[in-house]
């Protein structure tokens, strides 16, 4: 079992994303980068390096057009030296992932026709059924017990800042209304109080977001899994841990339901 850190649940937040909660949630990184970017340590090879970039942009979490982070602020992240770095952009811009400008705006960036919809759609085509079901029961279990956990923590005050964030989706783009989702589950879970809680889901959060991204492609699924958000942060407000968690659970199943009516669908 993971142990409980004491933290205020604004400060563990901050602790394990710095910088990255914004006023303009498109402007800005945002928090599922973090899971992105810890330490590789003594793995520290470019293979590694590559792969987790590549997991990056092809889940969507950095977008086509988009900066990445220079190779020293990669290299001081991911804990490896500035030539693995290299090598494994290297490696990316073999594989027409990445493009490199020079300049005194340059930089390596993602490339232009970088599609994290296609990416997810293909990951659907090759997994089979019994992985997705297995997915799905993963985030389930994992999630539903931390949002259980945080209906017994949660500070009120906490919750209604996340509810805040919650209701302003109708103000973004499409693209920063699936990355405030993203942030809110993993705000709820922040509010367990556990530092290693919300780094667990962050990790999970990263994994099962580009086939969240694609069931929301259209706007009543986006909506719907902005209800289930909505009411797991009632229950938790409210103390209830079985209907946070239940809450959870139902969102897992029709995801991974839809998703397997999209590979039927695409034979």
């Amino acid at each position: 079992m993971g142990s409980s850190s004491t933290t205020h649940p604004t400060h563990a937040s901050a602790e394990l994303s710095p910088g990255l909660e914004t006023e303009t949630e498109h402007a800005q990184p945002h928090r599922l980068q973090g899971a992105l970017f810890q330490p590789i340590g003594d793995e520290g090879r470019a293979e590694l390096v590559e792969r987790r970039l590549v997991d990056a942009i092809t889940r969507g979490h950095l977008r086509a057009g988009e900066r990445l982070p220079s190779e020293a602020d990669l290299s001081k992240s991911l804990g490896v030296a500035p030539v693995t770095v290299r090598e494994a952009l290297l490696a990316l811009r073999g594989r027409g992932l990445v493009v490199t400008r020079r300049g005194r705006n340059g930089g390596s960036f993602v490339a232009a026709h970088a599609d994290p919809l296609t990416f997810a759609r293909e990951a659907v085509r090759r997994t089979s059924r019994l992985a997705l079901r297995d997915l799905g029961a993963h985030y389930a279990a994992i999630t539903g017990a931390c949002v259980r956990l945080a209906a017994r923590r949660a500070d009120p005050s906490e919750t209604q800042r996340v509810r805040r964030r919650l209701e302003r989706i109708e103000d973004l783009d499409p693209e920063a209304q699936r990355r405030l989702l993203d942030d809110v589950q993993i705000e709820i879970v922040a509010l367990s109080q556990s530092a290693r809680l919300t780094r667990e889901q962050m990790k999970l959060q990263a994994e099962l977001s580009p086939f969240l991204r694609l069931v929301a492609y259209e706007t009543e699924n986006l909506r719907r899994q902005a209800a289930h958000l909505d009411d797991v942060i009632d229950a938790v407000e409210a103390g209830d841990p079985d209907a946070a968690g239940a809450r959870t659970e139902l969102m897992a199943a029709e995801t991974i339901d839809a998703l397997i009516r999209l590979q039927a669908a695409t034979g």
